[in-house]
């Protein structure tokens, strides 16, 4: 390895544990879950939590694009850091209602400001053809945080883990040491960047959305993280309705979509240096389509367990894919377009909402219907991908 590689990887670590970090945000499925049956809440109100979290990506994503322009992507990138710490540490004082809330605003707040910056911060490492997989590992590194989110709460909900009293909260200061980690390790990490984008300005960031194609990818983000967010806080209460399952054991089915959302995301970095993005994302949204129809006509444990799977598989490398294509369709606003891609992880605060009040009146059904129209958006636009 040339002195140069090595120094290009070294600098690619701290990134990735970034990428750790903004795992953290899917916390949230899981949960939104044990608060609502702390709380006791209906379905539609615990749906709030994860709809609030991405509500913020549509309030912070389009000036994060502009704030980058102005200290930079590594500062930014470090200010969502600090935000973030302090999502994690307000849990530590309890589990109210109001509490919750402070949290999960705060968290959306700082993962909107670290997916609009440390995406294109990780294009001052790795350009050209190669930044595709190399966000699609990003997302597989970001997935082993979502996938262990799940465990980490039951090992402490069933005391399996010292937690202090804290139950399955033992989460929160688990993931803030992380987050302490990555804020010092990426502060000391030199990072040349880019010339800041010429166009800073709000309106001329929303003006790239006149463009059909960059609207296309906006819509298609919405509905990547619409099934991710519904899947991670479906997959339970499916398992819950039709087989009757205690939340502790029901928790598994996050975690058995993680699980296949990080596989995915590892084939999909190895993959997707051979394989064009047009044919690989067909074979992704195929896999959904199929488990959408799995779901809708089968309560069978294992039947749900292979089309939560194929979810997670099939939704692995949708972003990264959607994302790259946007960024190289406008290669001199990257932090315009890096904006405009994040603001539409607002996804994930429209199709819980919906959701919530589908299975409110016909139950979790009512949610798969809403996730499989998603779906069928991310066929459409497949066919619109030139390559």
């Amino acid at each position: 390895m040339t002195l140069d590689n090595q120094i290009k990887y070294g600098k690619l670590v701290p990134v990735m544990l970034c990428f750790f970090a903004m795992g953290f945000v899917d916390l949230v499925g899981i949960a939104s879950n044990y608060v609502k049956a702390d709380l006791n809440l209906s379905d539609a109100e615990a749906n709030i939590f994860p709809s609030l979290v991405f509500f913020w990506f549509l309030i912070f994503s389009v000036p994060t694009g502009v704030l980058m322009n102005r200290i930079g992507r590594k500062r930014t990138v470090l200010l969502s850091l600090i935000v973030t710490f302090a999502s994690l540490l307000l849990p530590l004082f309890g589990d109210s209602y109001g509490i919750m809330l402070c949290s999960f605003s705060l968290l959306g707040i700082g993962n909107a400001l670290m997916q609009t910056s440390l995406n294109p911060l990780l294009s001052n490492i790795i350009a050209g053809d190669k930044l595709a997989s190399s966000l699609t590992f990003g997302q597989f590194v970001k997935a082993i945080a979502s996938f262990l989110a799940p465990y980490i709460a039951m090992w402490g909900a069933t005391q399996a883990i010292p937690e202090f009293g804290m139950g399955w909260r033992v989460l929160f200061p688990v993931y803030m040491a992380v987050a302490v980690v990555a804020i010092l390790w990426l502060g000391a990490t030199p990072i040349e960047e880019e010339a800041p984008d010429k166009a800073s300005g709000f309106t001329s960031c929303l003006k790239l959305l006149g463009s059909p194609f960059i609207l296309l990818c906006f819509l298609g983000i919405m509905c990547h993280v619409g099934i991710d967010v519904g899947t991670n806080t479906t997959a339970p209460k499916i398992l819950m309705e039709r087989l009757g399952m205690p939340l502790d054991d029901a928790g598994f089915a996050t975690s058995l979509y993680f699980i296949f959302r990080t596989l995915g995301c590892l084939s999909g970095a190895v993959i997707l240096q051979k394989v064009a993005s047009k044919p690989f994302l067909g074979i992704s949204v195929a896999c959904m389509l199929a488990a959408m129809v799995l779901l809708f006509v089968s309560a069978d444990l294992t039947v749900i367990y292979i089309a939560i799977a194929l979810i997670g598989f099939g939704n692995s490398n949708v972003f990264s894919i959607v994302f790259s294509q946007a960024l190289l369709a406008v290669p001199d606003k990257k932090n315009e377009i890096s904006g405009l891609m994040i603001m539409g992880l607002f996804g994930g605060t429209v199709f819980p909402l919906l959701m919530g009040f589908a299975s409110d009146a016909v139950g979790q059904s009512g949610a798969v219907a809403v996730m499989t129209a998603g779906v069928i958006y991310l066929i459409i636009y497949m066919f619109k991908l030139k390559r």
